[in-house]
């Protein structure tokens, strides 16, 4: 890919229907992922936003976060923190309950990622509802850190969860979205 050629990210995204259950259309990135010249891309799009600010650390959330967090604190010079699922990371963690469509998770970081006001960068692939970027954003806070944005590759806007975390004072990027759950 030549520099000033670009790809349509959207078009690389697989979109599969009644996935996980029927009237669903789930939003894929391995395809996006596995294009070397579209993943390059929107790493390079997805850090952009933030090369001449200070970032401390990249935060990502598990799993798909994880791809494109460790990429962008590679670009970013920063180092990365993984934001788990409950009972994923050995020693000392520290936790956020969240609330999911039928019951609650939990997600988790080590006690000790993030040294108190290091400025953080939250990344995962997609925004839906919000529910589960708003409790790693809270529990990114609870142990010190300033949330400097949000950086997501899908924005599904009609789930509201961009505006709500925009309602909750945090600045968000995405690069597409699709209309529709």
């Amino acid at each position: 890919m030549q520099s000033s050629e670009r790809l349509d990210l959207k078009s690389l995204i697989r979109s599969i229907p009644d996935y996980p259950r029927t009237g669903i259309i789930f939003r894929d990135i391995t395809s996006l992922i596995a294009h070397g010249a579209g993943f390059k891309q929107s790493v390079r799009d997805l850090t952009e936003p933030y090369m001449d600010q200070k970032i401390d650390k990249v935060a990502g959330i598990e799993a798909r976060g994880f791809i494109f967090g460790g990429a962008m604190a590679d670009v970013l010079g920063v180092g990365f923190v993984p934001i788990r699922k409950q009972g994923k990371l050995p020693g000392k963690v520290v936790g956020q309950d969240y609330s999911l469509e039928y019951g609650t998770d939990r997600i988790e970081l080590h006690a000790d990622a993030i040294a108190q006001g290091e400025r953080v960068l939250l990344v995962d692939d997609l925004i839906a509802t919000g529910g589960t970027a708003l409790a790693a954003i809270e529990l990114l806070k609870r142990v010190g850190g300033d949330i400097v944005s949000a950086a997501f590759v899908i924005d599904l806007p009609d789930l509201g969860g961009a505006s709500l975390l925009r309602e909750k004072g945090v600045d968000v990027h995405s690069l597409v979205a699709f209309e529709g759950e």
